[in-house]
């Protein structure tokens, strides 16, 4: 389908020309979505057929129905026409009632209805005509869309455009070409072989050569059909993304990730990500795009069958190789197809920048010429036309006498000549090594090696020869082999003659035969499948001029070599088997040096002086006993030596090293001394795991660079006192320091910490007080305490006290506090509300806390799980002693709070003189009471009795994976005050523990522009026990807030909530439930009436009035069966009161 325009507007002139229709307009315009009005026809041409086009070409219809818009037989031939673009090209359709009812037009009553007759009377001999007016008004009046009878007119127009960018501007839309010449055709011919209307699992083939636009075609598909499945992906230039390992595994994420819209699915292995994706994928109408295959497993491990998609789904693979269609059994192939010569003068004038211009014959001719040696191809055509552009017609004949033939190749090389020496030698790089790399990797790298990447790349750029997207540096299949065919001209028959290598069987032929020459500049080992190369030890013996030398994937045996070039400028060589460097290796030009899981134990002389390198990684060299000295490499911005495990020591140049900004020795286990820390510009020091290293080093003076401290786990045993010269900390991680006794007071010095992580560090029994400064030089102490912290993390400390907490200044910062299992916690003092910005306080498996004082009034998360001797909790006693203002915290663990949950029970009873009523039922509607945001609570509760009291439940069976409910809102029902309870109800019989598990629920509406909105039960059920309830309270307006704004969604509409299980076994899910909660007269939320059943008999059947078109993104699972499908039907009432 041709879109021409986002909107085409259908109104009645005389009505709404002037004032709502063209106010709609200019702000559909002004929000850059292209939208069609009738104004826009030229005079004198015929109104009809230009409307019927316009009709045909828009992505969507907005229909403003005004009090006179039946009354014209224009307008409702318009709408026919729309309904009828509905159905054959699943155009969305939206109508607005602009001060007319919607029952009126469709029951076609008041106007609507005189309109009508008026017809009927004109119109004896035509009444089917009438008739098919009528049935389409009917149609179009239960679409979704917006009603307006008297208000503010702006706001609901920008309501109206906001809802419709959202349908016209979204993400599934991506680039295709800057000019779209002679794709319209083809993308025709590809509708007709995929027959979209069609119910079978159909693949579809592109094939076709390089260059020929096969990608360019898939885009412009995936753009026009994209809307009409219920996911899409467009995984491109498959070939290229396989080959690294793990290649596989990534694409298949990444379409697991894009047809599931972001759900998180990490898959770890092929074979994996096969079972998934057929699992995840086999009942969903899906649209999958898989561009530049060039081997069968990439098929196999991504689109394996038509089996593992749903009914409807179309397939499209794009390839140079139609055998590997053939073997994947793809029968229907479309041949790409060359551009015709006017296509193909059309697309090089558009690039030569004579698009709209009076071109003359001489300009015309000179293009014939180019255009016919062309041969169709439209990169070549797009790279010819950039190149002269700007240029007169007699250089455009000098450009191509001699050059002009039938081998488009060569035909791209006149580009290529044109460049000066050096941007030539960055085209050439990037054709033989860097394509699809990130531009910020390779200029580092290539100014390494004496060029100017950053102009020749700006270069590159605008002749067309290079893009870049995302950061990412592209090259076209045909450029790139153009620049590696110049390459391999060098010498045809002897790779080794060659500037550069990076053909897999070149490589492994040079250096097992080592017939390297001064010549290679460049080698990347990259393999189809990783190959053993065996070194000897004049492998590179006469590269005299290597500059980079990346290795892959390939696998190297063979402990020495004789020589490596001192012009090495990158050295990137994982898994290196060499267990020295060559004596003469001295690479004074090297700037990164890439070595990780090398059998190196030390670096040799020549590392003494290198100037130019400002990147070392010696990761997992498990054999390397010392680092080398720093100071003779005066650039070195980043120093990798994590799990070095036989390092013992490290060099005292590296504490004082000017440049150094990140320096990490993580899992260095036999590290027992490091250097006086005195840098200039370290920026994050990591030393977690080092576990033997006891003593933590000096800090020779204020150090103002230091950021980031990590040292997890490892054995300090304190920190000095000389710590408050880290006057820039702000992250320090202790976490599981297992000797760790103290800490300096010093500590409290640091104004910019505001992360501190101290869990499990058991030895550490007291905090420090706070004493006179003797580090900083100041007479009197500290002015502020910790002014700038923002998390303090004390999770399984055994500290004996914490009023130490008290005394801290940030009183206005301090936002997370975590006590959890602190074993000597009794009470929360009331000190604790000085700290008026905290929202989180986790005190899980306090056992020995008893109570919860009134805790700060931002306080969002409280988990006290676990804390099983817990009486009082004031925040909750005060909710239900209905205690004014008070409000519910937004989520609350209480598992396993038998005592204080039964507390809790006990009051409300006595309260209420009822024990006959629930006191479940009571402490949820006393919780719903007065609340002005939602929340969520976990507690101990028996769940028998749950499944009266929600209009829409359901018991689960052990291996349920998904339940779902349906709850349709009424008519003229407001959301403002109400919102939707929820609750699951689950049991742990095996007593067993498990970390983290639960569920996921996801509230669709089916509405156009309202996304899902979900909402994750991943909660901690430790060693549950009894039965244990979570219930959720959800506004209407958390749903329907987006983007700073709340667009209320127009009654009757339908919530479709589902609940995803996450966890099979340990735990068991027993039941969930849905019901509509609403305000009473004085505001205050109630879900239960006195005799437990709620009051209105309003609901209809929802599966009944449920119209699925209107229903966005519905649950994979609904057509398996139909009691995985569920309404309120059993239950008359339908929503709370």
């Amino acid at each position: 389908m041709k879109v021409t325009y986002d909107v085409f507007l259908s109104f009645r002139g005389e009505d709404t020309r002037n004032n709502f229709t063209g106010h709609l307009y200019s702000n559909l315009v002004q929000k850059g979505i292209k939208t069609f009005i009738d104004d826009d026809l030229s005079r004198g041409e015929e109104i009809s057929p230009a409307l019927l086009k316009a009709i045909e070409e828009s992505m969507v219809s907005i229909v403003v129905f005004s009090e006179n818009y039946a009354a014209s037989k224009w307008c409702l031939d318009e709408l026919v026409k729309i309904l009828e673009c509905k159905e054959s090209k699943n155009q969305m359709v939206f109508p607005v009632f602009y001060k007319v009812d919607p029952s009126d037009v469709r029951n076609q009553r008041g106007s609507f209805g005189e309109a009508l007759a008026g017809h009927e009377s004109k119109l004896r001999d035509n009444m089917e005509k009438v008739l098919r007016w009528r049935t389409t008004l009917t149609r179009a009046a239960n679409l979704s869309g917006w009603s307006f009878l008297d208000g503010r007119e702006t706001e609901f127009i920008q309501n109206i455009v906001n809802e419709i960018s959202l349908q016209v501007l979204n993400d599934t839309h991506i680039n295709v070409a800057k000019y779209q010449v002679g794709i319209e055709a083809r993308v025709r011919d590809i509708h007709k072989v995929l027959d979209v209307d069609g119910k079978e699992v159909r693949m579809v083939g592109i094939w076709g050569n390089g260059g020929i636009g096969k990608t360019t075609v898939a885009k412009a598909v995936y753009n026009s059909l994209a809307h009409v499945f219920e996911g899409s992906c467009f995984l491109e230039n498959v070939r290229e993304r396989s080959i690294p390992y793990g290649g596989l595994v990534d694409l298949q994420n990444l379409l697991l990730y894009e047809i599931l819209r972001g759900k998180e699915i990490k898959v770890t292995s092929a074979d994996k990500g096969i079972s998934v994706i057929k699992e995840r994928l086999s009942r969903k109408k899906v649209l999958v795009i898989v561009d530049d295959v060039d081997h069968l497993d990439q098929l196999n491990n991504l689109v394996g069958g038509c089996d593992w998609f749903g009914l409807g789904s179309r397939i499209i693979i794009t390839t140079r190789d139609k055998h590997l269609l053939s073997s994947h059994q793809v029968s229907i192939i479309y041949k790409a197809k060359k551009l015709n010569f006017g296509e193909s003068l059309d697309l090089f004038i558009s690039w030569n920048g004579g698009r709209n211009k009076n071109l003359d014959d001489d300009y015309v001719k000179a293009a014939e010429t180019v255009v016919k040696h062309a041969q169709g191809l439209p990169l070549a055509l797009k790279v010819l036309g950039s190149h002269l552009c700007g240029r007169s017609i007699d250089e455009w004949h000098d450009a191509l006498d001699g050059n002009l033939h039938s081998d488009i190749k060569k035909t791209l090389k006149i580009s290529y000549d044109a460049l000066e020496y050096s941007i030539q030698e960055v085209f050439l790089d990037i054709a033989c090594f860097f394509n699809g790399r990130k531009v910020y990797d390779v200029i580092p790298i290539l100014e390494g090696c004496d060029l100017k990447p950053k102009y020749a790349i700006k270069v590159l750029v605008d002749k067309a020869l290079i893009n870049i997207e995302q950061d990412t540096i592209g090259m076209h299949d045909l450029l790139e082999e153009l620049g590696r065919g110049i390459v391999y001209q060098e010498s045809p028959n002897e790779p080794g003659e060659r500037s550069r290598l990076w053909f897999h069987e070149d490589v492994y032929r040079v250096l097992t035969e080592g017939t390297g020459t001064n010549n290679i500049k460049g080698i990347i080992a990259k393999f189809p499948t990783p190959d053993d190369i065996c070194l000897s030890a004049d492998s590179f013996s006469r590269m005299k001029n290597l500059r980079l030398f990346i290795n892959v994937n390939a696998r190297f045996y063979g402990d020495h070599v004789d020589y490596l070039s001192n012009e090495l400028r990158f050295l990137h060589w994982p898994d290196c088997p060499l267990q020295t460097l060559p004596s003469t290796f001295n690479p004074r030009k090297l700037v990164e040096l890439y070595m990780p899981r090398s059998r190196l134990s030390q670096l040799g002389e020549g590392f003494k002086r290198l100037q130019n390198l400002t990147s070392m990684n010696f990761e997992s060299c498990e054999f390397l006993t010392k680092t080398p000295n720093t100071s003779g490499i005066p650039h070195l911005q980043s120093l990798n030596l994590d799990h070095c495990t036989s390092l013992v020591e490290v060099h005292p140049s590296v504490g004082f090293h000017d440049k150094l900004l990140n320096l990490s020795l993580k899992s260095c286990h036999n590290l027992t001394l490091f250097p006086i820390i005195k840098p200039k510009s370290l920026e994050v020091l990591n030393l977690e795991y080092c576990r033997r290293l006891e003593t933590f080093p000096e800090i020779g003076g204020k150090v103002d660079s230091l950021h980031c401290m990590f040292l997890r786990g490892s054995g300090i045993k304190e920190l000095p006192a000389s710590i408050a010269y880290l006057i820039s900390l702000e992250y320090l991680d202790l976490r599981s320091c297992e000797n760790l006794t103290n800490l300096p007071p010093s500590i409290y010095e640091l104004e910019h910490l505001n992360h501190i992580y101290l869990q499990g560090n058991r030895k550490l029994v007291t905090f420090p007080n706070k004493v006179k400064s003797e580090v900083l030089g100041s007479a009197v102490s500290h002015p502020l305490v910790l002014p700038s912290l923002r998390q303090f993390i004390l999770e399984g400390s055994n500290l004996s006290e914490f009023n130490f907490l008290c005394t801290l200044d940030c009183v206005s910062t301090l936002s997370v506090l975590n006590l959890t299992q602190s074993d000597f916690l009794v009470s929360i003092p009331e000190w604790i509300t000085k700290f008026v910005n905290l929202r989180e306080l986790y005190l899980h498996g306090c056992k020995m806390l008893r109570d919860i004082p009134e805790l700060p009034p931002k306080i969002v998360m409280l988990d006290a799980s676990d804390c099983v001797s817990l009486e009082r909790f004031s925040s909750l006693s005060n909710i239900l002693k209905v205690k004014k203002d008070s409000q519910m915290i937004e989520f609350v663990d209480l598992c396993n709070c038998h005592r204080l949950c039964g507390n809790l029970a006990r009051d409300l009873t006595e309260k209420q003189n009822n024990l006959a009523k629930e006191q479940i039922t009571l402490f949820f509607d006393h919780l719903l009471s007065s609340q002005k945001h939602g929340f969520q609570v976990v507690f101990p509760a028996s769940f028998e009795g749950l499944s009266t009291l929600f209009s829409c439940h359901k018991d689960v069976k052990e291996r349920d994976e998904a339940c779902e409910f349906l709850i349709e809102i009424p008519p003229n029902f407001k959301c403002q005050n109400q919102g939707l309870a929820l609750y699951a109800a689950v049991e742990n019989p095996q007593n067993k523990r498990q970390r983290c598990h639960g569920f996921l629920a996801v509230i669709y509406v089916n509405q156009p522009g309202v996304r899902p909105y979900q909402i994750s039960g991943d909660f901690h059920f430790r060693k549950t026990g009894s039965g244990h309830v979570w219930l959720c309270y959800i506004q209407f307006r958390e749903m329907f807030y987006r983007n700073d704004r709340i667009t209320w969604p127009q009654s009757p509409f339908v919530c479709r909530v589902n609940f995803e299980i996450w966890t099979l076994n340990m735990l068991r899910f027993k039941s969930f439930g849905v019901h509509l909660v609403m305000a009473q007269d004085d505001e205050d939320l109630s879900i239960f009436t006195e005799d437990g059943e709620s009051e209105s008999d309003d609901l209809e059947d929802a599966n009944e009035r449920f119209d699925g078109d209107n229903c966005i993104d519905l649950c994979e699972d609904e057509q398996d069966s139909e009691h995985d499908y569920f309404s309120c039907e059993d239950n008359e009432d339908g929503y709370f009161y």
